[in-house]
């Protein structure tokens, strides 16, 4: 779907014959040049829903998509009125977008100003109105059965396969949109480069807690990370200390991942934290605490003082890949604990 505060243009398409009846708008989230991942799981979702699905697309500096420059920012202040014009349009029977920082700061302004109580961080679609998610901190689901005209929803991204990007073509329809009342005003941006994977798509994972006992030692992370092509993570417990800043923070209240491998280093496996990483498909932990709660879950632990086998970690990481992009990574740590693991590159 195309926007601008002023006109916006829609993409839809047909799926079958309940597009009367049934119809899903996915707000995107992007950065102006393409599409999240989180978004592309969120169309997967709508998808799931049968019926008509458009994607609702705002911003700046769209040259593909918007006409004008009206959107100086993704608030949730400026783009609420865009959704409301385009749901009193179109009168979708779904509203919804990716569980992101994003989604879930626009979406529950949405229900608000519709009266309809969304549903957030869904991971499973039963029907139309019945959707499955998390409870206490990822130990228990619960379905919900949603009674309301409009369902409005977040999708956790993990549990939904980005919808691949093919070539195509839709037909694109104008939507009047009222400019914001302007009682908020975006002032900046600031844009944080770095060369190392986003942390919610990453096939890697290396996150960090309260065990590495101060910021400075996170570098021994992200030694260990730049050699893996690894985005770096944290626990709530080292974002608190103040190691490292909060959008690194992994867990109920930070993000959820569910990488390839996943490394927890110096974490001790706080029931919060583990609902935020406990779908990765491999899971390392290292941690001088035997008895942490992390080696629960773990596929692999190593019981040990990450100071005082770093420089075993690092030189094996380096002398396997030295050669470029390597098929695995095979560490075997002289202690006496044996821990060894498989990187597929």
């Amino acid at each position: 779907l195309h926007s601008s505060l002023n006109s916006t243009e829609s993409t839809r398409t047909s799926t079958g014959l309940l597009q009367r009846f049934q119809s899903t708008l996915v707000v995107a989230e992007h950065n102006n040049e393409k599409l999240t991942p989180i978004t592309l799981s969120a169309i997967t979702a709508a998808n799931k829903l049968g019926g008509e699905v458009a994607c609702l697309v705002a911003g700046t500096d769209c040259s593909k998509v918007v006409r004008q420059k009206l959107l100086p920012s993704f608030s949730a202040e400026e783009l609420t009125p865009l959704v409301l014009a385009t749901q009193q349009q179109f009168n979708f029977t779904h509203i919804c977008a990716g569980a992101s920082a994003f989604g879930k700061n626009l979406l529950p302004r949405v229900a608000a100003k519709l009266d309809v109580a969304p549903i957030s961080d869904i991971i499973e679609i039963k029907s139309p109105d019945t959707f499955v998610r998390t409870i206490y901190a990822g130990n228990a689901l619960s379905t919900v059965k949603c009674n309301e005209n409009i369902k409005i929803f977040t999708v956790r991204g993990t549990s939904f396969e980005p919808a691949p990007v093919e070539g195509g073509s839709a037909t694109s329809e104008d939507v009047a949109a009222s400019t914001p009342l302007g009682l908020s005003e975006w002032l900046e941006q600031s844009l944080t480069k770095s060369d190392r994977p986003e942390l919610t798509s990453a096939k890697v994972v290396v996150s960090g807690g309260r065990g590495l006992k101060s910021g400075d030692n996170f570098k021994l992370l992200y030694d260990l990370a730049d050699k893996m092509n690894a985005a770096v993570g944290a626990s709530r417990a080292a974002v608190d200390a103040g190691y490292v800043p909060n959008d690194m923070q992994v867990g109920q209240t930070g993000k959820i991942v569910a990488p390839e491998l996943y490394i927890a280093v110096g974490i001790s496996g706080a029931i919060q934290h583990l609902a935020g990483m406990k779908d990765s498909k491999t899971i390392v932990a290292i941690n001088k605490d035997p008895e942490a709660p992390i080696f629960q879950v773990a596929d692999y632990g190593l019981v040990a003082d990450l100071f005082k086998v770093r420089n075993i970690l690092l030189k094996q990481c380096q002398d396997e890949l030295t050669q470029g992009r390597y098929q695995a990574v095979d560490l075997r740590l002289n202690t006496t604990h044996y821990c060894s693991f498989q990187l597929r590159g």
